[in-house]
Parts: C-alpha cells; sequence; structure tokens
C-alpha cells in the first residue's frame, strides 16, 4: 500500500522500492487515493490470503493498513506487515528501529524477509460510546484533549506538509487560544479508584510517544510492544505545568514526576469519560468527539518483518 501523498515519497523513489520488493516476493502495488483506501486494500489482501502487506507512508498510512488486515480481529491467517516510512514523523516505524529513508528501510525489509526475522507486536484499541460497538486499532498512540485538538488544527491545514514545524505551531495555537472550554477527565483504571479533575490524556503503545524532528519526546519510558498501555495525564495545563512536562519528555532521563500528573507505565486499560464531548485522536487521526472512550492494550497482536 503506497501513499502518494505522503511527505517523503516520490514517484522516481516509490518505483525504485517497488522493484527492489518485487524482486524478491510477487508485488500488486495500490495507490492509495483517499481516506480509507489502504484500510479497505488491506482488509481485502487478509481475505484474499496474502502472505505480507507492505506499509509506504506515513503513520496514516501504517494506521490504516493495520486497522484492515486486523478488521476481523487478531488471528493465525492475518498477513505479516512490513513498514516503509514514508512520512514526516514515522513514530511507529522508528520505534521498531527502522531507518527513516524509504531506501534503508527496504534493505531492512529485504533482509529481514530472507532471514524470515519477524517480530510479535502489541497493540492499542479504542472504543468509544456511540460508535456501534466498532473500534480502531492504534499502533503508537492515541489522546483525549490538547493533543486532539492540535490533530483537528493541522487536519484542517489541507495543502500544507504535515511537518514538525507545523505541529508545534498547531500546538501553541491550540494551547493559547482552545477555541472551547476543555472539560475536565475521568480515568477508570483496574484495580484503582477513578480520578477526576484530568485535563488531558495520553494513552501510549510504546515509547517514544512521538518526536521533535529527530528528539525524541518521552512520556511513558516503560512502556513497550510487548507489555501494556502507557498512560500520561495532567491535572492543570498552566504554562509552569505544561512547560515542566515538555522539557522532561525530552530528556534521555525517567523524569515525568509532579502533583498534577497522573502516570502508568504498564496497564491493560483506561477508560476515559467526560461530562461534555472531548476530541480523540488515534495515530495522528481525528476520530470525533466522544463523552466516554475505553483504551485497552491486546497482546501479540501482529507480526511485523523487522
Amino acid at each position: 500500500m503506497v501513499n502518494p501523498k505522503a511527505t517523503a515519497t516520490t514517484p522516481a523513489g516509490r518505483d525504485v522500492l517497488a522493484s527492489a520488493l518485487a524482486s524478491a516476493v510477487k508485488l500488486d502495488v495500490v495507490e492509495t487515493d483517499y481516506r480509507g483506501h489502504a484500510q479497505a486494500a488491506a482488509a481485502q489482501a487478509a481475505v484474499d490470503g496474502a502472505h505480507l502487506v507492505v506499509a509506504h507512508g506515513g503513520d496514516g498510512t501504517v494506521n490504516e493498513v493495520v486497522n484492515g488486515l486486523l478488521a476481523a480481529g487478531p488471528r493465525s491467517g492475518t498477513p505479516m506487515l512490513g513498514v516503509v516510512p514514508g512520512g514526516s514523523a514515522n513514530v511507529f516505524a522508528r520505534a521498531l528501529g527502522l531507518p527513516r529513508n524509504p531506501v534503508e528501510a527496504t534493505h531492512v525489509l529485504l533482509r529481514a524477509l530472507a532471514r524470515e526475522r519477524t517480530r510479535r507486536v502489541g497493540l492499542g484499541r479504542v472504543e468509544a460510546d456511540g460508535d456501534g460497538g466498532a473500534h480502531r486499532w492504534f499502533t503508537f498512540n492515541a489522546g483525549m484533549g490538547w493533543d486532539a485538538d492540535v490533530v483537528e488544527r493541522v487536519a484542517r491545514k489541507r495543502g500544507k506538509k504535515a511537518t514538525t514545524s507545523l505541529y508545534a505551531r498547531s500546538a501553541l495555537a491550540r494551547y493559547v487560544r482552545p477555541g472551547r472550554d476543555r472539560p475536565a477527565l475521568t480515568l477508570e483504571i483496574p484495580g484503582e479508584a477513578p480520578i477526576e479533575g484530568l485535563r488531558l490524556a495520553f494513552v501510549s503503545n510504546t515509547d517514544p510517544w512521538t518526536y521533535f524532528n529527530s528528539r525524541p519526546i518521552r512520556l511513558n519510558p516503560g512502556c513497550t510492544f510487548e507489555g501494556g498501555l502507557g498512560l500520561f495525564a495532567l491535572r492543570s495545563l498552566s504554562v509552569p505545568t505544561v512547560l515542566g512536562a515538555f522539557r522532561r519528555a525530552l530528556s534521555t532521563a525517567d523524569k515525568q514526576h509532579g502533583k498534577r500528573l497522573v502516570r502508568r507505565d504498564d496497564i491493560p486499560g483506561v477508560v476515559v469519560t467526560s461530562a461534555e464531548p472531548v476530541r480523540l485522536q488515534c495515530d495522528g487521526d481525528l476520530l470525533g468527539e466522544r463523552k466516554r472512550v475505553v483504551f485497552t492494550a491486546v497482546p501479540d497482536a501482529l507480526t511485523v518483518v523487522v
């Protein structure tokens, strides 16, 4: 699955990568041209009995492919996933240790195929009230509140590349002028009493949570693809609280702490509720506004060639 509009892809580059992959496997190239196309194509590939589906694009393309592969849920016949980065952030690929350069990542994929080298990874699952029982898989993070507001603002900048600077400007704009009240969130963590009065909630499936250019942003350093979910929630969005959390997130040490922080690194899931609708994002894709969302860790959900 190739997203021709991804930030770091070119027609010539895509042809080179396709030729390299075609030398090792029987290859069918699908170029996506609308939202949900990669998901539908990946779901059909799973039905057709494909052995491997390669996603070449950004994190949105990878997320769509994963959701297509797991449309029927994790099962023994699910195709393996290969990833060739082509976006601006490529959080999932980089968390797997893949090079950012598409050509280098293709060489890694070819070597892994030749050596039959794979890795089982856990994923996160989002289920929201009002979705009729439907759910969405996420590979690296999901969230309610400020981060989803930022995703919404970036999505409105159609025609602009989703660069780090665009996200940074959008984050600042949504912080200074949120455009709405930020309702309080309540967290329900298994085995704990409900925690009320939160202003944002990040849920991670791995570490880092994202990247600031080449710098990893670490909110839950103890979160891995082999464990449960990581939770990072703030009781306040005051300037000192936000700046302190961001500074510590850029540190190489595990220093996230504070009275206004609720953090867990390995939990089976969390339920986030609000009296008013709050925006929800999943791997950088806006899913709308919800009052109640269930985030669940699903171990060994998918096989990745890496």
